[in-house]
């Protein structure tokens, strides 16, 4: 079967994902820069040489049939695996010469990413990296579609189907209001001396919000139904007198300066995230990332 032609391409694959995730065949055309009779045909073209038909379609709306809900993500894999042929092929020459789309969740990007950028401008001045700051859920999401190359990540959230390099084990550390009963010993703290603390802590989708629960739970820790957007706010209603928080070391110099707080290591074992450099398994580029990855050490440790 290996030398029969396939009844379909790429890109009319590419414009059925186009019109089952906008489910309109008007804006599919729009995104995927084509006319929409010239999409239409191609879908019904895949629709004949596969013997199904994909999309209910009427004056108002669009619709996936069964046919097309069972089908949509072997096409799905099959049009990443295409843009990973594509992008291998691209940058077999040299990886760290082009341009890398990498994820970067809220907790670690203000804090991190001022500390290893210059430094790896420095080390691969070819290399063009694109940014994009969000939570662990929507760039586990993108790596997996092949939109995005690698994101750093805590490794102990949910993160799919992955592999990883480990870039920087972060401890959390106790955040405290000035003049708290708990700020005045300056030696480790152990989490289970919070028992009836009332915990402040980010809002839902964050995973170092998950991370500080499953921790601060077994000792007793209560949680306010307040919860912050980000580390940065968290800090201020700590600062408040509102509760008490825990905090990633790394945003320590920043958060907790900026807000007058009063920081308390915990003592062993503590908790801490491992923050990662995670790309999808079987990617190409895995190699180039784990020397990306050791560069960002590097930066860190320097």
């Amino acid at each position: 079967m290996l030398d029969q032609p396939h009844p379909y391409t790429l890109r009319q694959l590419q414009y059925v994902l186009a019109v089952a995730d906008h489910l309109s065949f008007r804006r599919a055309a729009e995104a995927c820069h084509v006319s929409q009779p010239a999409l239409s045909a191609q879908i019904a073209q895949l629709e004949e040489q596969l013997g199904v038909v994909l999309f209910e379609r009427d004056r108002r709306r669009v619709l996936l049939t069964p046919a097309g809900e069972l089908l949509l993500p072997r096409m799905r894999r099959l049009v990443v695996d295409g843009h990973a042929l594509t992008d291998a092929a691209r940058r077999a020459a040299d990886p760290l010469a082009s341009t890398l789309r990498i994820g970067v969740i809220p907790t670690i990007a203000p804090y991190l990413l001022p500390l290893i950028a210059p430094s790896l401008r420095q080390r691969f001045p070819a290399l063009v990296t694109l940014w994009t700051e969000d939570k662990t859920p929507t760039l586990a999401a993108r790596l997996a579609a092949g939109t995005m190359e690698a994101a750093l990540l805590a490794l102990e959230a949910d993160l799919g189907d992955v592999e990883h390099a480990t870039v920087a084990v972060d401890p959390f550390v106790l955040a405290l209001p000035p003049g708290h009963a708990l700020a005045v010993d300056a030696t480790p703290i152990p989490l289970t001396s919070l028992a009836g603390q009332s915990l402040l802590l980010l809002d839902e989708g964050h995973c170092f919000r998950t991370q500080v629960l499953a921790h601060c739970a077994r000792a007793g820790v209560d949680e306010l139904a307040w919860r912050a957007t980000s580390l940065g706010t968290l800090a201020q209603m700590v600062a408040s007198g509102a509760g008490i928080t825990l905090l990633p070391r790394l945003a320590v110099a920043t958060e907790a300066a900026r807000a007058g707080l009063v920081t308390r290591a915990l003592a062993e074992p503590a908790p801490h995230r491992t923050i990662v450099l995670a790309w999808r398994a079987g990617s190409p580029l895995g190699p180039a990332l784990t020397t990306l990855a050791a560069a960002m050490r590097d930066a860190l440790s320097a």
